[in-house]
């Protein structure tokens, strides 16, 4: 298919012409970025894209009708600071549920559900905002000016960035100034988009950069500076290229580096995420004089990776990028090493995020080394499908903060940490490392690494975002929530008589009841050195050792009922039915055991995270209902089957137990068969048969129904009051679609 008439020619690109908009584009972008030191010396980095895509036409008219967007970000390596800044238009929140429709986006139904909750209610989840400023797109010059964040272009050929962040002190005002001229990429300027269609992608590899940056503290003039400008514009999806697909997401790392020899490299690959597979790659060399050599025959690897603890998205962190020479390119093998590892970028635009920052770059060219400082961009190419991905991602990165506070070979320091402190080392006098680590980390460790479901631990992180608090601060606190309900496993299998756990023997079956005891109690106790962090003051401090305990205490009291049973609660239920006081005995023991200390992290979330006392009441008051739910959809489970029989089916009613199904059936059956029931339930039957009669009895009236509903109406009625305390936000959009993964769970 011909290229549009207003895309270049063959020869050097008019910057004068093909700066300005495209008029046959859907699709257009211009970018920046700049390495900078500023007058005390100190490197900063930054980069800016501004987007315009088509969202419709005019029904009069019939002219293009457009949406923009701006993303912008600063990093400072040496401080391991990153700001960042997404304004989006207007129009986002039906341009958004538009693409729902379409089956664009993550593909769990939870998310998309409650994706579509926040932009029904015309609003886009924080940290991203809409345009409340003026749009203006300049049509015969370049001018770009997005409600106060700008680029334009002045008579001399310069590029003028300005930005201000909406919520930071946070700012840059900077002049590009060409060193070299345009470059094409691609093949011969064409490269794919990120559905398939066709896009023209040029830029200028080398700017000298003057200016000022403004952070927190004051503002900065630019000592030195060198930048890169790029732009890319191009069709949608099925307007041309014949190997788009419809559906077809893209996912892509991308490379710009100024080398210290003069030369300049980019690369990207392109993967499609459905199936893994490269769909296109190029790698482009600039010599110092501006000459460009390309190949599309290279390997760039990613090694060693970082994983968020907001996003739980893992990003490969170093790169290796090698061609063996091809053509007129040079034979290159050069590593890519992030800067800091955290240069992650929150945005829905990028579901839900993609990482971009400064790089360091050394290796050879030619056979000669070199060095110098890029960006690299790493978008899609996630392994996470759903919420069931997430939270496995949350519980790798759990056992990773375990190890790091209880590893399984801890040294001398760690171990004194565990029994003492660096004021009572003298208390390590005599001990035996090896023996503590045998008798009270091993049985601990054992449960630990069969891993488990992360939703505890993940809950007070997320509690502490989506009220505006920064997570990242509290990370160790996903030891905390694990080693507290592993404590109470292990204790609880030795009180039960149970010979599994997570899939293996339990621990008092492979260590004995005294030491499991012994190991599962100290849990409580290994995580408390964890509540802290680097800007919490001694009354939240004291709030949260109040909220911890409390946990506790809720948790041990319902152990204690637990244990007890309702037996002696049953010959009164047969005679009167039971009813609500029945069903209020066991809910106190799914209250205390599990829904308070789920309700303790997330108020300990709320406030670490700086919430108000509402925010902080309505969050422990949500995870309250999800903890209830969670333990009321068990005993639904339980009688209907765990995927993957995790569990033998019915097997509360093989042990005897009074659930939350029992309970209501009580109140639904006549007296004659409630002492059935009963009887049935007491007698402890081994057989299956005898226990899928039980079941088929509790399903027959309605009870395990009405206990799947009153689970969803705890939900919803804790959301309803949440709702409006919380601003909308991605943390809060995935808080709401794990209620319905609670709700929704089949194991």
């Amino acid at each position: 298919m011909p290229q549009p008439a207003d895309w270049p020619a063959p020869g050097p690109i008019d910057l004068a012409v093909h700066d300005l908009p495209h008029a046959s584009s859907t699709t257009e972008w211009w970018y920046v970025h700049a390495h900078l030191t500023g007058e005390t010396g100190r490197p900063l980095s930054v980069f800016a894209s501004f987007f315009r895509v088509v969202k419709g036409r005019d029904p009069v008219t019939g002219e293009p009708l457009y949406a923009h967007s701006v993303t912008w970000a600063v990093a400072e390596p040496t401080a391991d600071r990153y700001w960042h800044e997404c304004l989006v238009d207007r129009d986002s929140p039906r341009i958004g549920l538009d693409k729902i429709a379409r089956g664009e986006g993550t593909k769990d139904e939870r998310l998309r559900r409650a994706m579509r909750e926040v932009l029904e209610q015309g609003q886009v989840p924080l940290p991203d905002a809409m345009f409340t400023g003026e749009v203006f797109v300049g049509l015969r010059r370049l001018e770009l000016e997005f409600d106060g964040r700008s680029f334009h272009k002045d008579g001399d050929g310069l590029y003028h960035l300005h930005l201000r962040h909406g919520h930071a002190a946070v700012g840059v005002d900077l002049v590009f100034s060409p060193r070299k001229p345009a470059v094409r990429h691609g093949d011969d300027g064409v490269v794919k988009g990120v559905h398939g269609e066709d896009m023209f992608y040029y830029f200028i590899p080398r700017c000298d950069v003057a200016g000022s940056v403004l952070l927190p503290g004051g503002r900065e003039a630019v000592a030195a500076g060198q930048g890169w400008y790029d732009h890319e514009f191009g069709l949608h999806q099925g307007r041309t290229g014949a190997d788009a697909r419809p559906g077809q997401e893209i996912g892509w790392t991308w490379i710009a580096a100024q080398l210290g020899d003069g030369r300049e490299l980019s690369a990207y690959t392109m993967a499609d995420e459905a199936a893994g597979a490269v769909v296109g790659q190029l790698a482009v060399i600039i010599d110092p004089l501006g000459g460009r050599a390309a190949t599309s025959r290279f390997r760039f690897s990613g090694g060693e990776t970082w994983t968020s603890t907001r996003t739980f998205q893992d990003y490969p962190i170093a790169w290796r990028l090698e061609v063996d020479g091809d053509g007129g390119v040079p034979a290159i093998d050069v590593t890519v090493s992030a800067a800091r590892p955290d240069q992650e970028f929150i945005t829905v635009i990028s579901k839900p995020a993609f990482w971009e920052g400064r790089c360091t770059v050394s290796g050879t060219v030619g056979g000669a080394p070199v060095a110098g400082l890029g960006f690299l961009e790493h978008s899609g190419q996630t392994n996470m499908r759903d919420l069931g991905d997430f939270f496995s991602a949350v519980g790798r990165q759990v056992r990773r903060s375990v190890d790091a506070l209880i590893p399984h070979q801890p040294s001398w320091e760690q171990t004194r940490d565990l029994v003492a402190s660096a004021e009572r080392s003298h208390w390590m006098t005599g001990v035996s490392v090896e023996r503590l680590t045998a008798t009270m980390v091993k049985p601990v460790r054992t449960i630990v690494d069969r891993g488990g479901k992360s939703w505890r631990s993940y809950a007070a992180l997320a509690c502490c975002d989506v009220v505006g608090g920064d997570s990242r601060q509290y990370v160790q606190w996903l030891a905390m929530p694990e080693l507290m309900h592993v404590g109470s496993l292990i204790v609880d299998d030795v009180q039960d008589g149970s010979t599994v756990r997570r899939g293996g023997p339990s621990a008092h079956t492979l260590f004995g009841d005294a030491l499991a005891i012994n190991a599962g109690t100290a849990c409580y106790f290994m995580g408390h050195r964890l509540i802290t962090g680097k800007e919490m003051s001694s009354a939240d401090k004291l709030r949260m050792y109040d909220l911890y305990f409390e946990s506790l205490r809720a948790g041990h009291a319902g152990q204690a009922l637990d244990l007890d049973g309702l037996d002696h609660c049953m010959e009164r239920a047969i005679e009167d039915g039971g009813g609500a006081w029945l069903e209020q005995r066991v809910l106190a023991v799914h209250t205390l055991k599990t829904a308070a200390p789920a309700a303790s992290l997330a108020r300990m979330g709320a406030v670490a995270g700086g919430g108000s006392e509402a925010q902080i009441e309505g969050l422990g008051r949500y995870f309250e209902a999800v903890g209830v739910a969670f333990q009321i959809v068990d005993d639904v489970l339980n009688l209907r089957g765990f995927k993957g029989d995790l569990k033998a089916r019915g097997e509360d009613i093989g042990h005897g137990k009074v659930t939350m199904p029992v309970a209501k059936a009580m109140a639904r059956l006549q007296r004659d068969e409630r002492a059935w029931l009963w009887a049935e339930i007491k007698a402890r039957h081994d057989d299956q048969a005898a226990i899928d009669r039980v079941v088929a009895a509790l399903e027959a009236c309605g009870a395990v129904q009405a206990c799947a509903d009153e689970a969803t109406e705890r939900v919803e009625v804790a959301w309803r009051a949440l709702d409006p305390l919380v601003p909308a936000s991605l943390p809060k959009v995935m808080l709401r679609a794990f209620g319905w993964f609670v709700l929704d769970r089949h194991y």
